[in-house]
Protein backbone atom coordinates (compact mmCIF):
# COMPACT_ATOMS: atom_id res chain seq x y z
CA UNK A 1 0.00 0.00 0.00
CA UNK A 2 2.87 2.47 0.85
CA UNK A 3 4.30 1.63 -2.87
CA UNK A 4 1.16 2.21 -4.45
CA UNK A 5 1.28 5.62 -2.47
CA UNK A 6 4.80 6.54 -3.51
CA UNK A 7 3.61 5.66 -7.16
CA UNK A 8 0.37 7.95 -6.94
CA UNK A 9 2.71 11.10 -5.36
CA UNK A 10 5.12 10.64 -7.93
CA UNK A 11 2.59 10.30 -11.12
CA UNK A 12 1.39 13.72 -10.39
CA UNK A 13 4.82 15.42 -10.73
CA UNK A 14 6.19 17.04 -13.98
CA UNK A 15 9.73 16.46 -13.84
CA UNK A 16 11.49 18.85 -15.39
CA UNK A 17 14.52 17.10 -18.17
CA UNK A 18 18.01 18.63 -18.17
CA UNK A 19 18.85 20.02 -22.14
CA UNK A 20 22.15 20.37 -22.93
CA UNK A 21 23.09 24.09 -24.37
CA UNK A 22 27.06 23.67 -25.73
CA UNK A 23 28.25 27.15 -26.74
CA UNK A 24 28.53 27.33 -30.55
CA UNK A 25 31.55 29.78 -30.61
CA UNK A 26 31.18 29.70 -34.63
CA UNK A 27 27.02 31.04 -34.02
CA UNK A 28 28.47 33.59 -31.77
CA UNK A 29 31.38 35.20 -33.99
CA UNK A 30 28.76 35.40 -36.75
CA UNK A 31 26.39 36.99 -34.52
CA UNK A 32 28.61 39.44 -33.19
CA UNK A 33 29.75 40.58 -36.84
CA UNK A 34 25.84 41.10 -37.99
CA UNK A 35 25.56 43.79 -35.42
CA UNK A 36 24.21 46.59 -37.38
CA UNK A 37 23.85 50.48 -35.80
CA UNK A 38 22.09 51.23 -38.84
CA UNK A 39 18.83 48.45 -38.80
CA UNK A 40 15.38 48.86 -37.87
CA UNK A 41 16.11 47.20 -34.10
CA UNK A 42 18.63 49.68 -33.31
CA UNK A 43 16.65 52.87 -34.68
CA UNK A 44 13.66 51.62 -32.91
CA UNK A 45 15.40 51.13 -29.43
CA UNK A 46 17.03 55.04 -30.01
CA UNK A 47 13.01 55.90 -30.38
CA UNK A 48 12.01 54.46 -27.52
CA UNK A 49 14.74 55.96 -25.44
CA UNK A 50 13.57 59.59 -26.50
CA UNK A 51 16.02 59.93 -29.39
CA UNK A 52 14.25 62.25 -31.76
CA UNK A 53 12.69 60.24 -34.66
CA UNK A 54 13.45 63.41 -36.97
CA UNK A 55 17.46 62.39 -36.50
CA UNK A 56 16.68 59.05 -37.48
CA UNK A 57 18.90 57.55 -39.57
CA UNK A 58 21.53 59.05 -37.48
CA UNK A 59 24.17 61.22 -39.60
CA UNK A 60 26.96 61.98 -37.10
CA UNK A 61 27.96 59.71 -34.40
CA UNK A 62 28.60 61.41 -31.10
CA UNK A 63 28.91 60.32 -27.47
CA UNK A 64 25.70 60.13 -26.84
CA UNK A 65 25.02 57.75 -30.20
CA UNK A 66 28.07 55.50 -29.43
CA UNK A 67 27.07 55.24 -25.54
CA UNK A 68 23.34 53.89 -27.28
CA UNK A 69 25.23 51.70 -29.42
CA UNK A 70 27.16 50.27 -26.55
CA UNK A 71 24.09 49.79 -24.27
CA UNK A 72 22.72 47.52 -26.72
CA UNK A 73 25.14 45.72 -28.80
CA UNK A 74 28.13 45.81 -25.69
CA UNK A 75 28.44 42.18 -24.13
CA UNK A 76 29.00 43.39 -20.69
CA UNK A 77 25.29 44.60 -19.98
CA UNK A 78 24.21 41.39 -21.00
CA UNK A 79 26.08 39.95 -18.24
CA UNK A 80 24.72 42.46 -16.02
CA UNK A 81 21.22 41.86 -16.71
CA UNK A 82 21.80 37.97 -16.55
CA UNK A 83 23.02 38.23 -12.86
CA UNK A 84 20.06 40.53 -11.89
CA UNK A 85 17.57 37.82 -13.49
CA UNK A 86 19.83 35.05 -11.30
CA UNK A 87 19.02 37.72 -8.35
CA UNK A 88 15.42 37.76 -9.13
CA UNK A 89 14.83 33.67 -9.41
CA UNK A 90 16.91 33.97 -5.99
CA UNK A 91 13.80 36.23 -4.45
CA UNK A 92 11.88 33.60 -5.87
CA UNK A 93 14.00 30.90 -4.08
CA UNK A 94 13.94 32.82 -1.20
CA UNK A 95 10.22 32.93 -0.66
CA UNK A 96 9.70 29.18 -0.66
CA UNK A 97 7.82 27.16 1.88
CA UNK A 98 9.61 24.39 2.90
CA UNK A 99 8.13 21.27 1.87
CA UNK A 100 6.71 18.54 4.03
CA UNK A 101 7.82 14.85 3.96
CA UNK A 102 6.05 11.69 4.08
CA UNK A 103 7.15 8.14 4.78
CA UNK A 104 6.04 4.96 5.47
CA UNK A 105 6.78 1.17 6.70
CA UNK A 106 5.78 -2.18 5.91
CA UNK A 107 6.04 -5.22 8.24
CA UNK A 108 4.52 -8.74 9.07
CA UNK A 109 5.69 -11.11 12.14
CA UNK A 110 5.35 -14.66 12.91
CA UNK A 111 1.79 -14.08 14.90
CA UNK A 112 3.24 -16.15 17.50
CA UNK A 113 1.33 -13.89 20.06
CA UNK A 114 -2.14 -14.88 18.33
CA UNK A 115 -2.42 -11.03 16.79
CA UNK A 116 -5.61 -10.21 14.94
CA UNK A 117 -3.15 -9.72 12.04
CA UNK A 118 0.52 -10.62 11.25
CA UNK A 119 1.13 -7.08 8.86
CA UNK A 120 2.22 -3.75 10.28
CA UNK A 121 2.15 -0.74 8.35
CA UNK A 122 2.82 2.91 9.34
CA UNK A 123 2.35 5.90 7.26
CA UNK A 124 3.48 9.59 8.70
CA UNK A 125 3.99 13.32 7.69
CA UNK A 126 6.84 15.64 8.60
CA UNK A 127 4.92 19.48 8.30
CA UNK A 128 7.88 21.88 8.93
CA UNK A 129 7.00 25.10 10.76
CA UNK A 130 9.28 27.97 10.10
CA UNK A 131 9.82 30.36 13.36
CA UNK A 132 10.49 33.91 13.89
CA UNK A 133 9.73 35.09 10.60
CA UNK A 134 12.57 33.73 9.25
CA UNK A 135 11.14 33.28 5.58
CA UNK A 136 10.14 36.76 5.40
CA UNK A 137 13.60 37.89 6.35
CA UNK A 138 15.35 35.74 3.66
CA UNK A 139 12.84 37.98 1.35
CA UNK A 140 14.09 40.96 2.48
CA UNK A 141 17.67 40.09 2.26
CA UNK A 142 17.24 38.46 -1.36
CA UNK A 143 15.50 41.50 -2.37
CA UNK A 144 18.39 44.13 -1.38
CA UNK A 145 20.82 42.03 -3.12
CA UNK A 146 18.84 41.54 -5.94
CA UNK A 147 18.21 45.60 -6.22
CA UNK A 148 22.01 45.95 -5.93
CA UNK A 149 22.11 43.70 -9.20
CA UNK A 150 19.43 46.07 -10.56
CA UNK A 151 21.50 49.00 -10.10
CA UNK A 152 24.53 47.15 -11.58
CA UNK A 153 23.28 47.29 -15.12
CA UNK A 154 22.82 50.99 -14.81
CA UNK A 155 26.57 51.25 -13.15
CA UNK A 156 28.25 48.75 -15.98
CA UNK A 157 26.28 51.49 -18.60
CA UNK A 158 27.58 54.35 -17.48
CA UNK A 159 30.74 52.87 -17.04
CA UNK A 160 30.78 51.90 -21.22
CA UNK A 161 29.41 55.57 -21.70
CA UNK A 162 32.69 56.85 -19.95
CA UNK A 163 34.76 54.35 -22.38
CA UNK A 164 33.28 55.80 -25.25
CA UNK A 165 33.49 59.05 -24.37
CA UNK A 166 37.37 59.14 -23.43
CA UNK A 167 38.10 56.65 -26.45
CA UNK A 168 36.17 59.09 -28.83
CA UNK A 169 38.09 62.22 -27.37
CA UNK A 170 41.75 60.11 -27.36
CA UNK A 171 40.84 59.77 -31.54
CA UNK A 172 39.79 63.35 -32.48
CA UNK A 173 42.76 64.86 -30.31
CA UNK A 174 44.80 62.67 -31.95
CA UNK A 175 43.26 63.71 -35.57
CA UNK A 176 43.84 67.41 -34.48
CA UNK A 177 47.44 66.47 -33.16
CA UNK A 178 47.91 65.18 -36.85
CA UNK A 179 46.84 68.21 -38.43
CA UNK A 180 48.63 70.29 -36.38
CA UNK A 181 51.68 68.49 -36.83
CA UNK A 182 51.54 68.71 -40.70
CA UNK A 183 50.95 72.20 -40.59
CA UNK A 184 54.30 71.93 -38.96
CA UNK A 185 56.04 69.85 -40.33
CA UNK A 186 55.60 72.08 -43.52
CA UNK A 187 56.63 75.29 -42.54
CA UNK A 188 59.95 72.84 -41.01
CA UNK A 189 60.45 71.79 -44.65
CA UNK A 190 60.37 75.22 -46.05
CA UNK A 191 62.82 76.52 -42.70
CA UNK A 192 65.08 73.55 -44.16
CA UNK A 193 64.71 74.55 -47.34
CA UNK A 194 65.70 78.66 -46.67
CA UNK A 195 68.92 77.44 -45.13
CA UNK A 196 69.95 75.21 -47.26
CA UNK A 197 69.97 77.66 -49.83
CA UNK A 198 71.53 80.51 -47.33
CA UNK A 199 74.53 77.98 -46.67
CA UNK A 200 74.92 77.20 -50.43
CA UNK A 201 75.59 81.26 -50.92
CA UNK A 202 77.82 80.91 -47.75
CA UNK A 203 75.12 83.19 -45.03
CA UNK A 204 74.07 80.16 -43.35
CA UNK A 205 76.24 77.63 -40.90
CA UNK A 206 75.82 74.05 -41.51
CA UNK A 207 75.46 74.09 -37.93
CA UNK A 208 72.03 76.03 -38.47
CA UNK A 209 71.37 73.51 -41.13
CA UNK A 210 72.00 70.75 -38.74
CA UNK A 211 69.67 71.81 -36.15
CA UNK A 212 66.52 72.60 -38.86
CA UNK A 213 66.95 69.10 -39.85
CA UNK A 214 66.85 67.27 -36.47
CA UNK A 215 64.00 69.24 -35.62
CA UNK A 216 62.22 68.09 -38.76
CA UNK A 217 62.89 64.81 -38.37
CA UNK A 218 61.45 64.96 -35.23
CA UNK A 219 58.36 66.42 -35.25
CA UNK A 220 57.96 64.25 -38.66
CA UNK A 221 58.49 61.07 -36.10
CA UNK A 222 55.94 62.11 -33.60
CA UNK A 223 53.66 62.83 -36.99
CA UNK A 224 54.36 59.48 -38.02
CA UNK A 225 53.49 58.05 -34.02
CA UNK A 226 50.39 59.71 -34.29
CA UNK A 227 49.23 58.73 -37.50
CA UNK A 228 50.05 54.89 -36.97
CA UNK A 229 48.55 55.39 -33.50
CA UNK A 230 44.87 56.51 -35.26
CA UNK A 231 43.82 52.86 -35.98
CA UNK A 232 44.37 51.61 -32.69
CA UNK A 233 42.10 54.22 -31.58
CA UNK A 234 39.67 54.15 -33.82
CA UNK A 235 39.90 49.93 -32.60
CA UNK A 236 39.60 50.96 -28.72
CA UNK A 237 36.49 53.28 -29.72
CA UNK A 238 34.63 49.62 -31.79
CA UNK A 239 35.99 47.46 -28.67
CA UNK A 240 34.11 50.16 -26.68
CA UNK A 241 30.88 50.36 -28.37
CA UNK A 242 30.47 46.17 -28.84
CA UNK A 243 30.72 47.14 -32.86
CA UNK A 244 32.99 45.26 -35.45
CA UNK A 245 35.52 48.15 -36.26
CA UNK A 246 35.11 47.52 -40.20
CA UNK A 247 31.70 49.37 -38.75
CA UNK A 248 32.95 52.17 -36.85
CA UNK A 249 35.46 52.79 -39.79
CA UNK A 250 32.58 53.73 -42.11
CA UNK A 251 30.54 55.58 -39.54
CA UNK A 252 30.59 59.65 -39.28
CA UNK A 253 31.92 60.21 -36.09
CA UNK A 254 31.06 63.86 -34.68
CA UNK A 255 33.72 65.80 -32.54
CA UNK A 256 33.22 65.96 -29.23
CA UNK A 257 35.66 68.62 -29.05
CA UNK A 258 33.52 71.00 -30.66
CA UNK A 259 33.49 74.49 -29.38
CA UNK A 260 29.94 74.14 -29.10
CA UNK A 261 29.49 70.90 -26.94
CA UNK A 262 32.21 72.68 -24.84
CA UNK A 263 30.86 76.21 -24.02
CA UNK A 264 27.58 74.12 -23.35
CA UNK A 265 29.25 72.56 -20.09
CA UNK A 266 31.34 75.12 -19.14
CA UNK A 267 28.19 76.61 -16.42
CA UNK A 268 28.91 73.56 -14.23
CA UNK A 269 27.95 74.55 -10.70
CA UNK A 270 30.91 73.28 -8.39
CA UNK A 271 29.06 72.13 -5.51
CA UNK A 272 26.43 70.77 -7.68
CA UNK A 273 28.72 68.82 -8.81
CA UNK A 274 29.79 67.25 -5.26
CA UNK A 275 26.32 67.44 -4.00
CA UNK A 276 25.22 64.81 -7.67
CA UNK A 277 28.24 62.54 -6.56
CA UNK A 278 27.35 61.80 -3.38
CA UNK A 279 23.38 62.13 -4.26
CA UNK A 280 23.21 60.32 -7.37
CA UNK A 281 26.08 57.86 -7.76
CA UNK A 282 25.02 54.53 -8.50
CA UNK A 283 28.03 52.74 -6.59
CA UNK A 284 26.34 54.66 -3.55
CA UNK A 285 22.92 53.10 -3.61
CA UNK A 286 24.87 49.56 -4.57
CA UNK A 287 26.54 50.30 -1.18
CA UNK A 288 23.62 50.71 0.73
CA UNK A 289 21.65 48.31 -0.70
CA UNK A 290 24.42 45.66 0.56
CA UNK A 291 24.37 46.81 3.75
CA UNK A 292 20.98 46.58 4.09
CA UNK A 293 21.43 42.86 3.06
CA UNK A 294 23.55 42.23 5.48
CA UNK A 295 21.72 43.40 8.06
CA UNK A 296 18.83 41.25 6.67
CA UNK A 297 21.38 38.52 7.05
CA UNK A 298 22.33 39.32 10.65
CA UNK A 299 18.28 38.96 11.48
CA UNK A 300 18.28 35.88 10.11
CA UNK A 301 20.94 34.59 12.30
CA UNK A 302 19.50 36.22 15.10
CA UNK A 303 16.28 34.59 14.18
CA UNK A 304 17.67 30.87 13.94
CA UNK A 305 18.24 31.35 17.79
CA UNK A 306 14.34 29.81 17.67
CA UNK A 307 13.99 26.13 16.41
CA UNK A 308 12.06 25.22 13.86
CA UNK A 309 9.27 23.00 14.16
CA UNK A 310 7.95 19.88 12.70
CA UNK A 311 4.33 18.51 13.25
CA UNK A 312 4.51 14.73 12.47
CA UNK A 313 1.05 13.28 12.00
CA UNK A 314 1.08 9.45 12.43
CA UNK A 315 -1.16 6.89 11.47
CA UNK A 316 0.08 3.09 12.16
CA UNK A 317 -1.71 -0.16 11.64
CA UNK A 318 -0.32 -2.68 13.59
CA UNK A 319 -0.84 -6.40 13.99
CA UNK A 320 -4.38 -5.03 13.74
CA UNK A 321 -4.68 -2.37 15.61
CA UNK A 322 -5.42 1.13 14.46
CA UNK A 323 -3.15 4.01 15.75
CA UNK A 324 -3.60 7.69 15.91
CA UNK A 325 -0.45 9.95 17.00
CA UNK A 326 0.76 13.33 16.65
CA UNK A 327 4.65 14.08 17.45
CA UNK A 328 6.59 17.69 17.40
CA UNK A 329 10.29 17.70 16.59
CA UNK A 330 12.95 20.37 16.42
CA UNK A 331 15.98 20.99 16.46
CA UNK A 332 18.14 22.18 20.11
CA UNK A 333 19.03 25.66 18.69
CA UNK A 334 18.49 26.93 22.38
CA UNK A 335 21.49 24.95 23.37
CA UNK A 336 23.96 27.57 21.46
CA UNK A 337 22.10 30.26 20.34
CA UNK A 338 23.49 30.57 17.14
CA UNK A 339 26.05 32.53 18.57
CA UNK A 340 28.96 31.97 15.68
CA UNK A 341 26.76 32.51 12.76
CA UNK A 342 25.39 35.93 14.63
CA UNK A 343 29.37 37.16 15.92
CA UNK A 344 29.93 35.95 11.73
CA UNK A 345 26.95 38.81 10.09
CA UNK A 346 27.59 41.12 12.49
CA UNK A 347 30.78 41.38 11.17
CA UNK A 348 29.66 41.19 7.28
CA UNK A 349 27.40 44.16 8.24
CA UNK A 350 30.70 46.00 10.24
CA UNK A 351 32.65 45.34 6.91
CA UNK A 352 29.53 46.78 4.32
CA UNK A 353 29.05 49.77 7.04
CA UNK A 354 33.30 50.41 6.67
CA UNK A 355 32.87 49.70 3.10
CA UNK A 356 30.35 52.86 2.39
CA UNK A 357 32.54 54.75 4.96
CA UNK A 358 35.35 54.05 2.80
CA UNK A 359 33.28 54.70 -0.44
CA UNK A 360 31.76 58.07 0.37
CA UNK A 361 35.19 59.18 1.25
CA UNK A 362 36.68 58.72 -1.89
CA UNK A 363 33.93 60.29 -3.70
CA UNK A 364 34.28 63.47 -1.86
CA UNK A 365 37.77 63.41 -2.33
CA UNK A 366 37.30 62.31 -6.26
CA UNK A 367 34.82 65.12 -6.20
CA UNK A 368 37.53 67.82 -4.72
CA UNK A 369 40.05 66.42 -6.98
CA UNK A 370 37.44 67.10 -10.45
CA UNK A 371 36.50 70.37 -9.05
CA UNK A 372 40.11 71.77 -9.12
CA UNK A 373 40.94 70.15 -12.51
CA UNK A 374 38.21 71.23 -14.06
CA UNK A 375 39.22 75.17 -12.54
CA UNK A 376 42.60 74.66 -13.85
CA UNK A 377 41.54 73.36 -17.29
CA UNK A 378 39.08 76.61 -17.39
CA UNK A 379 41.83 78.54 -16.60
CA UNK A 380 44.33 77.16 -18.76
CA UNK A 381 41.67 77.18 -21.93
CA UNK A 382 41.36 80.97 -21.39
CA UNK A 383 45.04 81.93 -20.90
CA UNK A 384 46.05 79.74 -24.35
CA UNK A 385 42.99 81.18 -26.51
CA UNK A 386 44.63 84.65 -25.68
CA UNK A 387 47.55 83.84 -26.49
CA UNK A 388 46.57 82.15 -29.44
CA UNK A 389 44.67 85.25 -30.49
CA UNK A 390 47.78 87.68 -29.83
CA UNK A 391 50.07 85.23 -31.39
CA UNK A 392 47.85 85.19 -34.66
CA UNK A 393 47.41 89.41 -34.44
CA UNK A 394 51.49 88.76 -34.76
CA UNK A 395 51.58 86.87 -37.40
CA UNK A 396 49.15 88.80 -39.41
CA UNK A 397 52.09 91.82 -38.62
CA UNK A 398 54.77 89.84 -39.62
CA UNK A 399 52.82 89.08 -42.96
CA UNK A 400 52.42 92.89 -43.21
CA UNK A 401 56.13 93.69 -43.07
CA UNK A 402 57.09 90.59 -45.02
CA UNK A 403 54.49 92.26 -48.07
CA UNK A 404 56.25 95.63 -47.31
CA UNK A 405 59.73 94.29 -47.53
CA UNK A 406 61.01 94.87 -44.08
CA UNK A 407 61.34 91.09 -43.40
CA UNK A 408 62.13 88.46 -45.30
CA UNK A 409 60.71 85.21 -45.73
CA UNK A 410 62.46 83.15 -42.54
CA UNK A 411 61.39 85.83 -40.04
CA UNK A 412 58.07 85.17 -41.40
CA UNK A 413 58.10 81.40 -41.56
CA UNK A 414 59.56 81.72 -37.64
CA UNK A 415 56.53 83.63 -37.02
CA UNK A 416 54.49 81.03 -38.39
CA UNK A 417 56.12 78.66 -36.59
CA UNK A 418 55.19 80.18 -33.03
CA UNK A 419 51.48 80.22 -34.11
CA UNK A 420 51.73 76.58 -34.91
CA UNK A 421 53.34 76.09 -31.31
CA UNK A 422 50.48 78.31 -29.66
CA UNK A 423 47.81 76.57 -31.43
CA UNK A 424 49.41 72.73 -30.23
CA UNK A 425 48.80 74.27 -26.45
CA UNK A 426 45.44 75.59 -27.01
CA UNK A 427 44.31 72.22 -28.66
CA UNK A 428 46.06 70.57 -25.36
CA UNK A 429 43.99 72.71 -23.53
CA UNK A 430 40.76 72.53 -25.03
CA UNK A 431 41.11 67.92 -25.15
CA UNK A 432 42.48 68.55 -20.99
CA UNK A 433 39.13 70.78 -20.36
CA UNK A 434 37.21 68.66 -22.20
CA UNK A 435 38.37 65.55 -20.56
CA UNK A 436 37.90 67.38 -17.23
CA UNK A 437 34.24 68.16 -17.78
CA UNK A 438 33.63 64.14 -18.77
CA UNK A 439 35.35 63.52 -15.34
CA UNK A 440 32.88 65.54 -13.39
CA UNK A 441 30.18 63.43 -15.63
CA UNK A 442 31.53 60.27 -14.58
CA UNK A 443 32.12 61.67 -10.98
CA UNK A 444 28.20 62.71 -10.82
CA UNK A 445 27.14 59.74 -13.22
CA UNK A 446 24.54 62.41 -14.74
CA UNK A 447 24.97 64.99 -17.83
CA UNK A 448 26.11 68.07 -17.09
CA UNK A 449 23.77 70.91 -16.82
CA UNK A 450 20.79 68.40 -16.17
CA UNK A 451 18.73 68.19 -13.09
CA UNK A 452 20.11 64.73 -11.09
CA UNK A 453 18.59 62.32 -9.10
CA UNK A 454 16.09 61.11 -12.10
CA UNK A 455 18.03 60.66 -14.23
CA UNK A 456 19.44 57.46 -13.22
CA UNK A 457 15.97 55.89 -12.36
CA UNK A 458 14.97 56.23 -15.31
CA UNK A 459 18.13 54.86 -17.12
CA UNK A 460 17.65 51.83 -14.58
CA UNK A 461 13.98 51.44 -16.11
CA UNK A 462 15.13 51.35 -19.22
CA UNK A 463 17.96 49.22 -19.18
CA UNK A 464 15.87 46.64 -17.11
CA UNK A 465 12.97 46.82 -19.30
CA UNK A 466 14.64 46.12 -22.58
CA UNK A 467 14.29 42.63 -23.68
CA UNK A 468 17.27 39.87 -23.74
CA UNK A 469 19.09 40.46 -27.27
CA UNK A 470 17.74 38.89 -29.99
CA UNK A 471 19.47 35.66 -32.07
CA UNK A 472 19.72 37.93 -35.08
CA UNK A 473 22.03 40.38 -33.30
Amino acid sequence: MGLLCVSFVLSGCNFQTYTAKPIDVHQISQKISQKNPHGDEFNQFLINNGYPAEQIPVKKWGVTELSYCAIFFHPSLDVARSQWRAAQLKEATASGRPLPAISTNLGKSNNANDDISPYLFGLSIDIPIETANKRDIRIENATHLSQAAKLEIAQTAWGLRQQVASALTGYFSNLAQIEVLEKEVTHREALLAMYQKRAELGVASSLEVSTAKLQLHAVQNELNGKVHHTPVLLAQLASNTGLPLQLIQHMPLADSADAELIAKHLNADNLAIQSDALLNRLDIRVALSRYAAAEAKLKLEVAKQYPDLSLNPTYTYEFGNKIWSLGISGLLTLLNKNKLAIAEATQLREVEAAQFEALQNKIISDATSVIVALEKAKQMLHQQAALYQRQQHHTEKMQSRLNAGEIDRLEFTMAKLEEVSSEKSLLLAKFQLLSALQDAETLTQKPLGTHASKSNTTLIDRLTDRAPPKESL
